[in-house]
């Protein structure tokens, strides 16, 4: 993403053209993000406008693409997200404040743990830098 700003992509460019949620989903798979969801007690009980998974997502996707705006991060994740869900969610792009309280109802907990399960080193003892 370079020659972009803080907040702003590339004249011409949307952020869709840099997010990949295949690639997110592979390494962080759907079943395991509810999984964990459910076992910190952090999955969504009444349907809302952005449900857990969804939140989970979207922290992963703000930790790739910090240049970008939160919300524009949010927009296009959501745009990709109906394959991951049940397509009778309904997931709407919230606000400023309803993002706050999505990720303050999610925590930090489910996210420690998906780290914890998922991420592991890729390299060999045999890769060069490694």
């Amino acid at each position: 993403m370079n020659g972009g700003t803080i907040g702003s992509l590339p004249a011409g460019s949307r952020i869709t053209d840099y997010i990949s949620l295949a690639v997110v989903a592979k390494f962080f798979p759907a079943r395991k993000v509810h999984g964990i969801l459910q076992a910190t007690n952090r999955a969504s009980i009444r349907e809302r406008d952005l449900p857990a998974q969804v939140v989970v997502y979207y922290v992963i996707a703000l930790a790739l693409y910090m240049r970008s705006s939160y919300r524009e991060v949010l927009r296009c994740l959501l745009e990709g997200v109906q394959w991951l869900l049940d397509p009778s969610v309904k997931v709407i792009v919230a606000g400023k404040s309803g993002i706050s309280q999505a990720r303050s109802r999610v925590g930090a907990e489910p996210l420690k743990r998906l780290y914890e399960a998922v991420v592991a080193p890729i390299a060999q003892p045999e890769t060069k830098g490694a």
